[in-house]
């Protein structure tokens, strides 16, 4: 009698222990204890916070002391626009992150041009007055073994002289005098053979260029296609200076003072 009543003891606490554990299920779709706990810890649909929001959302949930529902509201909105600020900062951490890292990866600036250098600049020619101011004005610029002169020979023109050049002979200098007189040319002169123009023939001289260009025009109409023009005066010396390796700014400075005299000019050399 007393061993079917143990068994039937047993069984029951057997029975109510699985209930309580849940392994019958329950009353809403049989759904077991494992199972349960499964769904509970579902990861692929939990949100991390981080601790701002999870303290905001701690305070939105606290309900206030006196109860009051208005105050409640407003604790909610409060936690929201902190859990908003919050992902505000994050964002701008993250952006000022990407910056950092574009800034890091930009080229350095470019190193500035070199100013460009002009290997040889020439000015000149100037006479010997010149020369000497010029020679002043550079010594302020200390180019030392940069600087070098040179002496070139000029003609300092005083007249024009139109005239048929040089012939072989007397004889020759003379059948082109008869040509031009039958051109109706009778204004001109055959010089001597002691002179630097030997048996030239000269048809006049000018104290400017232009007169001479004009004699030359009007024998052109006459027939007469072999007159010249030449500058005539004492030969001179004159200056000439080179300067190497001048940057913009000092050579615009040169160029500045061989300006102030005419005739002198500012150019390359080789």
């Amino acid at each position: 009698m007393l061993r079917p009543a143990f068994w039937s003891l047993l069984f029951l606490n057997v029975a109510l222990f699985a209930y309580a554990q849940g392994l019958f299920g329950t009353a809403r779709g049989n759904e077991h204890e494992p199972t349960r706990l499964k769904r509970q810890f579902n990861t692929a649909k939990m949100t991390l916070l981080t601790r701002e929001q999870a303290e905001a959302a701690a305070q939105a949930a606290t309900p206030p002391a006196g109860g009051d529902a208005a105050a409640a509201a407003a604790a909610a909105r409060a936690a929201a626009d902190a859990a908003g600020k919050s992902a505000d900062r994050a964002a701008d951490r993250a952006a000022d992150r990407t910056a950092d890292r574009a800034t890091a990866a930009a080229p350095k600036d470019a190193p500035a041009a070199p100013e460009p250098v002009f290997a040889c600049t020439q000015i000149g020619p100037f006479d010997a007055g010149a020369a000497r101011r010029i020679e002043a004005r550079l010594a302020a610029l200390d180019l030392g073994d940069r600087q070098s002169r040179q002496t070139v020979q000029a003609q300092d023109v005083t007249s024009w002289l139109v005239h048929i050049p040089p012939q072989a002979t007397r004889e020759a200098a003379e059948r082109k005098a008869a040509e031009l007189r039958e051109l109706g040319v009778s204004d001109f002169f055959i010089m001597p053979a002691d002179s630097p123009m030997k048996y030239a023939i000269s048809l006049g001289v000018f104290k400017s260029e232009a007169g001479a260009q004009n004699l030359v025009a009007k024998l052109g109409k006459q027939g007469v296609h072999s007159a010249h023009i030449m500058p005539r005066g004492p030969q001179t010396t004159q200056y000439v200076y080179r300067l190497r390796n001048l940057d913009t700014a000092t050579r615009k400075r040169v160029a500045g003072y061989a300006e102030r005299y005419d005739g002198a000019e500012v150019k390359s050399c080789g």
